[in-house]
């Protein structure tokens, strides 16, 4: 009796609730129809879109046959629903939904990383004791598979780093800036315009956004809790067309990029503008593309690239979740990868550093007056605190009798540049606030 058990749950249609229809409820919901005889044959079983948590009416989409709530937790209580697929985004509702749907044993699929950034630890506990599966491959980078990547691909590697394009706005910002010699402020106006950044774009363009993907990604990769609030995050707002300029003329591209390295102190997290070496892969992609590279021990350096964020690109995502969760149903043991890569209990508790303890080459470009001793008490101030110059470019002199210098170091630590930057701005020759990016050299 339990084999003919076992033999009809597995031909019985999986059902699917969808809280959420925007643009990647929508995409998913669009392929898990338009695929659907391509899914069963992965699968095994019929996977049916049976429920949709909506609170205003989409004629775009196709519906017939579907239950449509307002009350969107009326998803994920529906008995019949088996696996819930949460995109309304945001924080609050989110959390109590996706908590709800465990406790009511449902497996849950989200592309919120927020959600996962601020209260993963809660909910991968919540579901690892209710015996569910909550997956998320959507969550980062679109398309591009790098949860899995790292979850199960790169299994057999101790990670050392990783740096992430993880956020295509502020991507397509800087190539803009790059190819046309654009400013911030203006580009920013186009990407609003052509739907790749909010009326409020603060996350994407401050690299709060990305500092919720690098959260996720860190965990992976090193077997750490999520600790979003100890991400050092800086935007891009800063930049000028001069910066991406100078940066090009010595050889590197600008890029916002997310960075976590394990060190013998410690993890860095952290999110900033990056000059990258021109020649790098990584530093070649453009326009709202993402990218991933990552350096491990046994396989070295690997580069995973694609959309990032779309209707195709994100419920391609979506439906891969739910793919791997069905082929799981009728395994005995669901959680046989963990949630984060790493055994629950194997978490390490390994400090994350400060930003301050950072070391990092610089791109530094100061506004000095046109005189002669100012370069003699530059370079003074910064071999007092132990920092050497790799390559110093001096632009010509302005209307205002001021110049452009700019300077590349070596690596070293932020808390000694920060003491030199204000030493520096404290010269009465230095008429503006030093600006600084980080250089990284990504080399494996």
């Amino acid at each position: 009796m339990r084999l003919l058990k076992q033999i009809g749950d597995r031909v019985k249609p999986v059902k699917i609730g969808i809280v959420g229809l925007g643009t990647v409820g929508g995409g998913a919901l669009n392929l898990l129809k338009a695929n659907a005889a391509e899914i069963s044959r992965r699968t095994g079983r019929d996977i049916i879109v049976s429920h949709v948590g909506a609170r205003r009416d989409y004629p775009q989409y196709d519906l017939t046959g579907v239950t449509v709530s307002r009350d969107i937790f009326a998803v994920v209580n529906d008995p019949e629903v088996d696996i819930v697929v949460e995109v309304i985004g945001g924080t609050t509702t989110a959390r109590e939904l996706v908590l709800q749907a465990i406790a009511n044993g449902k497996h849950v699929v989200t592309a919120n990383k927020a959600l996962l950034a601020q209260y993963g630890n809660e909910i991968f506990g919540a579901a690892e004791a209710k015996g569910v599966f909550v997956a998320f491959e959507a969550a980062v980078a679109g398309g591009v598979p790098i949860i899995k990547v790292l979850r199960e691909g790169l299994a057999a590697n101790r990670i050392d780093w990783l740096a992430g394009i993880i956020n295509g706005t502020g991507n397509f910002i800087l190539t803009e800036m790059r190819e046309k010699g654009r400013d911030f402020a203006d580009v920013l106006k186009e990407a609003q315009a052509l739907g790749y950044a909010e009326a409020d774009p603060t996350f994407d363009v401050e690299g709060i956004d990305a500092a919720h993907k690098l959260t996720i990604l860190a965990s992976l990769a090193f077997g750490i809790p999520l600790q979003f609030e100890k991400v050092y995050t800086e935007g891009i707002t800063k930049l000028t067309r001069e910066d991406v300029s100078y940066a090009e003329e010595l050889g590197f591209r600008i890029k916002h990029l997310g960075i976590a390295r394990r060190t013998a102190d410690g993890i860095e997290l952290r999110v900033h503008p990056t000059l990258i070496p021109e020649q790098r892969l990584i530093a070649n992609v453009n326009g709202v593309k993402n990218a991933v590279l990552v350096q491990s021990d046994a396989v070295g350096s690997t580069l995973y690239y694609g959309a990032g964020a779309g209707a195709g690109a994100t419920g391609s995502a979506v439906v891969a979740d739910i793919v791997d969760i069905v082929r799981s149903l009728n395994v005995e043991n669901i959680n046989g990868v963990p949630h984060l890569a790493f055994q629950p209990d194997a978490l390490a508790d390994i400090p994350v550093l400060p930003v301050e303890a950072v070391k990092t080459a610089y791109y530094l470009r100061l506004q000095a007056n046109d005189k002669s001793g100012v370069l003699a008490d530059v370079t003074r101030i910064l071999s007092e605190n132990g920092i050497s110059i790799e390559a110093i470019l001096q632009k010509p002199a302005q209307e205002a009798g001021t110049v452009p210098v700019i300077i590349l170091t070596k690596p070293v630590i932020e808390r000694e540049m920060n003491r030199a930057i204000g030493g520096l701005e404290a010269l009465a020759d230095i008429v503006a606030p030093v600006v600084r990016v980080r250089l990284e050299a990504l080399d494996a």
